[in-house]
């Protein structure tokens, strides 16, 4: 192949995986914002509204629950189109205020996350920290663009609908460059045996570690605008808000992840990135009008690192790309349904309480249990015995021992 070809075939597949991230948080993220005329016009309570971000994780975690029957059915190229026009209808369907527009974006949302994880062992071989983490970022910083843009958007046209359906033209661009600009890569072994998960412990720990040092972007997603709304601030400054966690999510997980290339034992920068959380979420408790940006700054520092890094922690269990697609796909799938419970719990303590000040002790109390459980993630406890169901075997110098 032609250097320049091999080049250009690079730079696409780091372009298209740019593009898929952008696209997996519009959906959920674009509502907070808007959350005020979203009840004023539909009448919902604040426990009620958080289905609005809590029923697309339940369809992420459910899909990807299915993803490798999915992956088998449909096959990588097929499965990730079908997940961009899934987006691109819920947000079409959302112009004209449609109910099934989150369980629809959810569902094409959960088809591309279980989807990816084997696409960058695969394509990304020698860089799966690198690819995992600009993915991540990828990912982040859409959420982050819709949090952001969509009061403006809604503001331009006088309706709140336009802020939530205006995302459907990044999804657009996103399929159309998947379609012309396939990643390379083997042809896919469709029938290929799928490995067991469901007896795994070492699969559920990941799984309920995954779900829960994660379930904080979710409650910040929801509710963190709507806590500074209640504060005084406006629809425009709280959305702010929330892109400026955003960027420091962004910022750990580029960071993060190329730190982590150059040791196999996550555990140290997991800690860090937990006790972000932690410091973060007390400030938000204790001081919330007295330095909001510095809080919001090490929750999203703390959070935009953890996903990353669990990801990748997930990924070096399995040396093999399907297997580890595997396995990233449960673990997403079992995390994703845990996430899905965080803003609707901190909705109903919200409507019991009138504050949202025992939600953020949930968190921080979640947060410090996670940061003990983070001691057995030990790489020799994942790669001492062959015998083990999620171990992989011994992994070669220069290989994902020290890329994933």
């Amino acid at each position: 192949m032609p250097l320049a070809e091999s080049r250009l075939r690079r730079l696409g597949g780091w372009a298209l995986l740019i593009a898929l991230g952008l696209n997996l948080r519009p959906i959920i993220s674009s509502i907070s914002p808007l959350l005020m005329e979203i009840r004023g016009a539909t009448g919902m309570s604040f426990q009620s509204s958080a289905w609005l971000t809590s029923l697309p994780v339940v369809c992420m975690g459910l899909v990807a629950l299915l993803g490798v029957r999915l992956e088998a059915r449909l096959g990588e190229r097929r499965g990730v189109a079908l997940g961009l026009m899934m987006i691109l209808c819920a947000c079409l369907a959302r112009l004209f205020c449609d109910q099934a527009s989150a369980l629809l974006g959810g569902a094409g949302v959960a088809l591309i996350q279980a989807l990816v994880p084997a696409l960058i062992k695969r394509q990304f071989q020698q860089r799966v920290a690198l690819a995992m983490g600009i993915y991540s970022a990828s990912l982040m910083g859409g959420g982050g663009l819709a949090a952001l843009l969509s009061p403006h958007v809604a503001t331009h046209f006088a309706h709140w609908q336009a802020g939530l359906g205006v995302w459907l033209l990044p999804a657009l661009a996103a399929l159309l460059l998947w379609w012309l600009l396939p990643f390379a890569g083997p042809r896919q072994r469709l029938n290929a045996p799928s490995i067991s998960l469901w007896r795994d412990r070492r699969a559920w720990l990941l799984a309920l570690y995954f779900g829960l040092i994660n379930c904080g972007y979710m409650s910040m997603v929801a509710w963190l605008p709507a806590y500074y709304l209640q504060l005084g601030w406006s629809a425009t400054q709280s959305g702010s808000l929330l892109a400026f966690m955003t960027i420091f999510q962004v910022i750990a997980a580029l960071l993060m992840p190329a730190l982590a290339q150059r040791q196999s034992d996550r555990r140290p920068l997991l800690a860090i990135s937990l006790s972000a959380q932690a410091l973060g979420f007390g400030g938000l408790l204790l001081w919330p009008l007295q330095a909001p940006q510095l809080w919001v700054a090490m929750i999203g520092f703390g959070l935009g690192a953890c996903l990353a890094l669990s990801l990748i922690l997930t990924l070096d269990h399995r040396r093999d790309p399907r297997e580890a697609g595997q396995l990233a796909a449960f673990v997403q799938g079992v995390g994703f349904l845990i996430n899905a419970v965080s803003p609707w719990l901190t909705g109903w303590l919200r409507e019991l309480t009138g504050s949202f000040i025992s939600a953020w002790w949930v968190l921080i109390l979640t947060v410090l249990a996670m940061l003990v459980l983070t001691r057995v993630f030990s790489p020799s406890s994942y790669r001492e015995s062959p015998s083990t169901s999620v171990t992989p075997q011994a992994i070669p110098t220069g290989s994902t021992s020290t890329s994933a």
